[in-house]
Order: structure tokens, then C-alpha cells, then sequence
């Protein structure tokens, strides 16, 4: 399942390896290298076609700080914070309760609900614009932050229901029937048995889970109207001028945009690794 160690190839594999490794990785970098060049670069530098010389003087940290003057990013960051965090809750919550259901219990169409979620995952949002925003119109919370939190968390569930159903089923089933015959109501089984063993499964979500929320711009741009409710990504666009357009700013905003996801990683990158690994190999 998993692919051989790299020494145990011939030396003729090993050497495309070494060769093939640093220009990949060279390929994958290369619009980030991109970004936090344009970052650090004077708006005449760009506007004269110098994208990849040596800029004539380096503007980090001019550009950061108008990021900050000419653009309410504060504000942006923390509207993302309170969209993304509630929304990794609910898909976390609902998804363990469907994992759980669908991986320790066996009842009529079992299959055809658990395929429902992994078919959810492949419906194109697009065709779904009109509905949902019409919807969040008739229940009156169109250009709210609920809006968007309670559909981020519709949209994930069916991922997070898919990969928390195949952690549980590979866990040990014997503690879940030694609960059983000692009395213990599935509910507590649930809280104190299952969840302690999730802990993986969760960290590997929640970053998984805040990469896909805090960098969407498909729903709060279809969303949220208001200036003061623009998350992060959808407020980027105020740094665009009306007749030029600011690349260094946008570049540089952009880092700051990027920068909470990659701190989460790096915080939970233990974990994430040990749930991607525990939780993807069984269907």
C-alpha cells in the first residue's frame, strides 16, 4: 500500500530521485517564490516589467505596512477567524456523529446514506450558487456571518462524515462490545471510548478543515455583501485601485492571509500526519 523505502531501489531509480525531487519541488515553489518576490518590490519596478530581476530598491516592509494604512485587514483576519472556527466545530461535531453511526452500526440503506456523503463531495458548487443564496434570503440570514458558518458547515460535513467513518471502522471493535456488555449506553461509549481514540483524526481535520474555510472566496463572495463581514480572502480585493492595479500590495496582503493557516499546520503538524496516515487506508 505504501511506497518502498527509496533505498531499496536500484541506483539508477535512486539517481532520477535526486534529480527529479529538487526540480519538482522547485516547480511546486515556484508561484510562492513569485508572491513573496512581487511582496517585496516598488509599485515602478512592476509597472516597468521587473518581475524576476533584481528589484531597483526592496519595498517589504512599505508595502506591508500600506497593507495595513490602506486596507481594515485587521478586521478582515478576525471576520475569517469568526466564520472559520465555528465552522470547523460544526463539521467536526455532526461529521463524528455520522462517522460513528456509519462505521459501528449496520441498519437499512446504510450503503446508500454513506454514498450520499461521498456523493456530496462531488457536486460542483457552481450549480448550487442561485439556490443557496436564495435560501439564505428566505431565512433572512443573506450577509450575516451565520450565512456562511452554517453552509461551510454543510459543505464539509460530507468530506469530514467520509474520513471520520473510515478512522472509527479501523479502530478496535472489542472496546466497543466490553462497553457494552458492562452497560455502558452507546452515547457514553460514544464520548468516552471513541472520541479519546479521534484525537488524530480531528487534528488532521481541523487543519485540513481551516486550509479549505479560511482560504474560501466562492461563498463569502456569493454571501456576504457587507464591507465590515468580508473574511480575509474576499477583502483582498479592496486593495485593487480603481485604474492600476497594486500586485505588490495584493502579494503581500496575501502572505498575511496566508500566514494562520501555516502557523495551524505547523502547530498540528504531528497530528496531522499521524491522522492522514490512520485514517486514509481503509474505504
Amino acid at each position: 500500500m505504501f511506497p518502498r523505502p527509496i533505498q531499496e531501489l536500484n541506483l539508477s531509480k535512486q539517481r532520477l530521485y535526486k534529480i527529479a525531487l529538487p526540480i519538482s519541488l522547485l516547480i511546486w515553489l515556484l508561484p510562492m517564490i513569485a508572491i513573496v518576490a512581487t511582496a517585496g518590490r516598488s509599485l515602478s519596478d512592476i509597472n516597468f516589467g521587473n518581475y524576476w530581476g533584481m528589484p531597483t530598491e526592496w519595498a517589504f516592509v512599505a508595502n506591508f505596512t500600506a497593507v495595513f494604512d490602506s486596507s481594515p485587514i485587521l478586521i478582515y483576519l478576525m471576520n475569517s477567524f469568526i466564520i472559520t472556527v465555528p465552522a470547523i466545530i460544526g463539521a467536526l461535531f455532526l461529521s463524528t456523529l455520522a462517522g460513528a453511526g456509519l462505521a459501528l452500526y449496520r441498519f437499512k440503506f446504510h450503503f446508500f446514506i454513506f454514498a450520499l456523503f461521498i456523493a456530496g463531495n462531488f457536486v460542483p458548487f457552481q450549480i448550487l450558487m442561485m439556490p443557496v443564496r436564495q435560501l439564505t434570503l428566505d431565512l433572512g440570514i443573506y450577509d450575516t456571518y451565520w450565512g456562511v458558518i452554517l453552509f461551510q458547515i454543510a459543505f464539509q460535513t460530507g468530506f469530514c462524515t467520509f474520513f471520520m467513518r473510515n478512522f472509527i471502522a479501523e479502530l478496535p471493535f472489542e472496546l466497543v462490545e466490553s462497553a457494552r456488555s458492562e452497560g455502558v449506553s452507546e452515547w457514553k461509549i460514544l464520548i468516552h471510548v471513541i472520541v479519546p481514540l479521534l484525537r488524530p483524526a480531528l487534528a488532521a481535520l481541523a487543519v485540513l478543515q481551516f486550509t479549505f474555510i479560511w482560504n474560501d472566496f466562492f461563498w463569502p463572495l456569493i454571501l456576504i455583501q457587507s464591507d465590515e463581514l468580508r473574511p480575509v480572502t474576499l477583502g483582498l480585493t479592496t486593495l485593487k485601485g480603481q485604474f492600476i492595479s497594486s500586485f505588490n500590495l495584493l502579494a503581500a496582503g496575501s502572505l498575511i492571509a496566508a500566514f494562520p493557516p501555516v502557523m495551524m499546520f505547523f502547530a498540528m503538524q504531528r497530528h496531522f500526519i499521524a491522522g492522514l496516515t490512520l485514517g486514509a487506508s481503509k474505504g
